[in-house]
């Protein structure tokens, strides 16, 4: 299946002015391993796939007291290749279970930046977090690979010509025919149910779309083995337990009237103190998005966070479904009572997080809340989701009143528009991924 990502290794190919080593995160069974090596076999002439799971020889000898000169030229050996012949790429895979490894990165960088490499792990993240090796800062290049979005999912089900129309709709304010419309709800209400872990999304593709041939047990195996990996990156079974009792309050979290993450709806008598290497534990493991809530909305948003108010997202729409155990049927027909407007919500979360979005949201005193704020280059732009048709937004009018935003979004059921006099840009749910971020404000 097609990954928008792969563009962006390409780029990494094709930059011979500021060569780095390439780091993919993300969480697991996201398709990192599939589409590098995908990648890795139609552009280079010669690969080399490592995966330090299944062959120790490369962690001990980087765990051995040679010189960096030395290491590398016992690399080359034991890979029964030279890494430095023209066209040539090594991709190390599950590259966390060597800090030493890891460390050596910069020597590649600073010494051989010619060759190229690619490293990617389950759980790569909570190994980086929590190791007190030394990292190579500045000299590796880190990308995030998040789980299908909706356009991918689209592209899956050979829908690109939906695409096109949708992006040319957004961009002129122009709503598409009712027939459109429902049809592109319908697929929104498909990829509810999938998410977008490639197994599921690929099970919904084999299935052409019939929910009753979908296998529903895909997305609880696949948390499943979120847990069981879970024992080989945590101290002991306390703190194993620990995780799993916040990333299970997660559901009900969001349903949360104070719109924040409340250490009280993880244990009655829960601590702060007691659960935040738990919640660090989840969002380096990228199974949960964090949205910081910020007392002005100003440039910089960073600049006007509450540090201690922020909102969890699960990554994947999927997932949250799975976890909630609605039933297809519901899902489809829209059913869903008070969780219809929290589903929606988390969907919009996982659709900007994967464009490059950070996720930030602002609240007054509990009286409004607005659920989304975009840093462009049209200022702070205010996004409100609505999981219905309802143009009801009492919040949205309270915040235009008070900060006078260029314009505003509104994400619902409803088709395209724009309302001039409010100034308020309608988009629908299945179009979300037409919200891309400004490169100009990209100062990384």
């Amino acid at each position: 299946m097609k990954r928008k990502i792969y563009s962006e290794l390409v780029e990494w190919k094709n930059n011979k002015v500021n060569a780095k080593p390439l780091m993919v995160l993300g969480v697991r069974q996201s398709g990192k391993t599939y589409i590098i090596d995908q990648f890795c076999k139609q552009n280079f002439e010669n690969y080399i796939y490592v995966n330090l799971l299944e062959s120790n020889q490369l962690i001990d000898l980087y765990n051995e007291s040679f010189t960096s000169d030395e290491k590398f030229a016992q690399l080359k050996v034991l890979l029964g290749f030279d890494i430095e012949k023209q066209n040539t790429v090594l991709f190390i895979d599950e590259i966390q279970e060597s800090e030493k490894l890891i460390s050596e990165l910069k020597y590649f960088c600073e010494k051989h930046n010619h060759v190229k490499i690619i490293c990617a792990g389950s759980l790569l993240g909570v190994k980086l977090k929590r190791s007190k090796f030394s990292f190579p800062v500045g000299k590796v290049k880190m990308l995030t690979m998040y789980p299908m979005d909706f356009e991918e999912f689209l592209i899956a089900m050979n829908e690109e010509l939906l695409i096109n129309l949708l992006k040319e709709s957004y961009n002129n304010n122009k709503q598409v025919s009712v027939s459109i419309h429902e049809k592109a709800l319908a697929l929104y209400r498909n990829y509810l149910i999938t998410g977008g872990m490639p197994e599921s999304v690929a099970n919904m593709v084999h299935a052409k779309g019939d929910y009753i041939a979908y296998d529903t047990s895909i997305l609880s195996n696949i948390l499943d083995s979120y847990f069981n990996d879970m024992n080989q990156y945590v101290k002991d079974d306390f703190e194993a337990l620990k995780i799993k009792r916040v990333y299970n309050s997660l559901p009900t979290q969001l349903a949360n009237l104070s719109h924040k993450f409340q250490f009280s709806k993880v244990d009655r008598k829960a601590r702060a103190r007691e659960y935040e290497t738990s919640l660090d534990w989840l969002q380096a493991s990228n199974m949960v998005l964090a949205s910081k809530e910020v007392t002005v909305p100003e440039i910089p948003l960073e600049g006007f966070v509450n540090t201690e108010v922020f909102k969890l997202y699960l990554s994947d729409a999927g997932i949250l479904n799975s976890i909630l155990k609605l039933s297809i049927r519901d899902i489809l027909t829209d059913n869903i009572s008070l969780y219809k407007g929290i589903i929606a919500e988390n969907y919009v979360a996982n659709q900007l997080a994967s464009k490059g979005h950070e996720l930030y949201y602002w609240q007054s005193n509990n009286t409004a809340k607005i659920d989304f704020l975009l840093y462009t280059k049209d200022g702070i732009i205010p996004v409100e989701v609505k999981a219905g048709e309802s143009t009801n937004s009492k919040s949205l009018n309270v915040y235009i009143e008070k900060f006078n935003p260029k314009y505003s979004i509104r994400i619902s059921t409803k088709n395209f528009g724009y309302d001039a006099t409010k100034k308020i840009k309608s988009i629908p749910l299945y179009a979300v991924f037409c919200i891309e971020k400004d490169n100009e404000y990209d100062i990384y």
